[in-house]
């Protein structure tokens, strides 16, 4: 069991030349290239950005769009999930809303990746071999799934977890509490999961250190909790938030699910490629547990073990607000595995292929996202060519078909397409979030009815498992009096009969198709 105690690194090491993947320049590189699979969309192709884009714009613009008001009502509020609502404000200001939200998204992997990298230097005094093993968990499940708000809090987080353990190591315990209390209010501010994670990575670490100064476990945490006290400010901004209400918490201890996430945290496109991925990581964690000279940090290991008891205990569903256990997994890896390192003397042959393979594993994973997103931009561009036959403040209802194929692993792109709707429109869109106590954004337009919010905007073919309603009874009862355009994105088969009263102006891929609903003149507001 030597590989759970691994004793802290051979400071003797540092005497040696730097290696290849330890230089400056590679590790600049490294960073800069987690940008490279949102370089070519002009939109970032993830799951729910649309949807959230969508909320910018009435954030932008509700005082002075003649549309928006008639449909939204809007009001910030200090919540814990406000990180890229608030960089879009002045962004947009200068770059327009859509590239705007392209820049802040695109920054979000090389400051994860940075944050990473600055904790493993700081745990191992050097960047171990293995460190690319954890990188393309950066742009796992919870990023492509478009949880921006989550992952720029955890880049945050990983970041301010960097500077903890480097005040720590040079004894600034002072400076260290000053500093913290701002920053964790900043990372709450930005999502409440990420300053949560910081609390258990400091929490973690920190029992570690007051272990390794001679005081027992019993003692160590205690002593830990008063160093994080620095960290539990947004605790008061936590408890006037939830004072006005909140959503359901609910589905706790769903052990089926809770494996399926460990399985798909690098879920993408592909079913057998995002598992065999995953399972070469759990290969190289295996690899350093077995192996006589690789070990894993103590501090991390600790860590890792704190994420996963949090990880079963949370539910899937807080407050409203669904996946909060998925999120967490993809960051679970990566620990993990900036976790590897040398027992004793690194075995520069052995460290030279490891490195190898993990610069193999980052750059294959690199290259698989990106091709995925680029598909995924084509095909977005395809159907957003529907926007050009709809006027400026227009009433869309937008039905999105769920694949079912493989097992629905194939992430849902095009969810929350509608949400440009809103945002190159000013129209109205169903497919915002109803979250009680957490939303800015509320539906004021009634005569929408259940086809106010998600997941109205979803559908599937009748025989499908997956939690979206039936194509055919989504068109029988959707009100069609109350709507101006019918928008179809990737639409399962149904009945032409429940559209043949629909004036179809646009065909695209996959049966796609935009049909002007009777009256569409009449609704739309001058």
């Amino acid at each position: 069991m030597d590989w759970m105690v691994a004793s802290p690194p051979n400071t003797a090491a540092l005497d040696r030349p730097k290696q290849w993947w330890e230089t400056r320049w590679f590790v600049a590189a490294v960073v800069l290239a987690t940008m490279i699979p949102l370089i070519g969309p002009p939109l970032p192709p993830l799951v729910d950005l649309f949807g959230h884009m969508g909320r910018y714009r009435v954030a932008l613009d509700l005082g002075s769009s003649p549309y928006l008001s008639q449909y939204y009502d809007f009001q910030w509020k200090v919540v814990g999930n406000l990180g890229v609502d608030l960089l879009v404000m002045p962004l947009a200001k200068i770059f327009g809303l859509e590239l705007a939200v392209k820049l802040i998204v695109l920054a979000i992997p090389p400051l994860t990746a940075a944050g990473m990298l600055w904790v493993a230097r700081e745990v191992h005094y050097r960047v171990p071999p293995t460190v690319l093993f954890a990188l393309p968990f950066i742009t796992g499940h919870h990023f492509l799934f478009g949880f921006v708000n989550y992952a720029l809090s955890m880049a945050f987080a990983f970041l301010a977890f960097g500077l903890w353990l480097r005040l720590g190591r040079l004894g600034k315990s002072r400076l260290r509490a000053v500093l913290f209390v701002p920053i964790s209010i900043i990372i709450w501010l930005t999502h409440t999961f990420g300053w949560g994670t910081l609390g258990l990575l400091a929490f973690a670490s920190e029992c570690v250190r007051q272990h390794d100064k001679g005081r027992g476990w019993v003692m160590s945490a205690p002593r830990a909790a008063f160093h994080c006290l620095s960290l539990a400010a947004p605790i008061l901004l936590m408890i006037a938030w939830r004072e006005h209400g909140g959503g359901k918490t609910l589905d706790w201890f769903n052990w089926k699910v809770k494996w399926e996430w460990i399985t798909m945290a690098l879920r993408d496109r592909w079913r057998w490629f995002d598992i065999a991925s995953v399972s070469a990581a759990a290969a190289m964690l295996l690899f350093a547990i077995v192996h006589p000279k690789l070990a894993l940090s103590r501090m991390l290991l600790f860590t890792v073990l704190i994420l996963l008891v949090a990880y079963a205990i949370l539910p899937r569903i807080i407050f409203g607000s669904a996946y909060a256990d998925m999120r967490i997994v993809p960051f679970i890896w990566a620990i993990a595995l900036l976790a590897i390192r040398f027992k004793e003397r690194t075995d520069l042959r052995l460290a030279g292929r490891l490195a190898g393979l993990a610069l193999a594993f980052f750059i294959v994973r690199t290259a698989s996202v990106t091709w995925s997103l680029a598909i995924a931009a084509d095909e977005q561009r395809q159907q957003l060519t529907a926007l050009d036959h709809v006027p400026m403040g227009a009433r869309v209802v937008s039905m999105v078909g769920i694949p079912c194929q493989d097992g629905g692993w194939p992430l849902w792109r095009n969810a929350h397409l509608g949400g440009l709707v809103v945002v190159r429109k000013q129209g109205f869109s169903n497919d915002h979030w109803d979250v009680p106590g957490a939303k800015l954004l509320t539906v004021t337009y009634r005569a929408a009815g259940d086809w106010r919010y998600d997941p109205s905007n979803l559908v599937k073919a009748p025989h499908c498992r997956l939690s979206a309603g039936p194509i055919g009874v989504r068109l029988e009862r959707f009100p069609a009096f109350a709507f101006d355009y019918l928008w179809l994105i990737d639409p399962p088969p149904y009945d032409p009969l429940l559209t043949a009263g629909f004036a179809k102006v646009w065909s695209g891929p996959n049966g796609s198709a935009l049909y002007r609903l009777p009256g569409a003149d009449a609704n739309v507001p001058r």
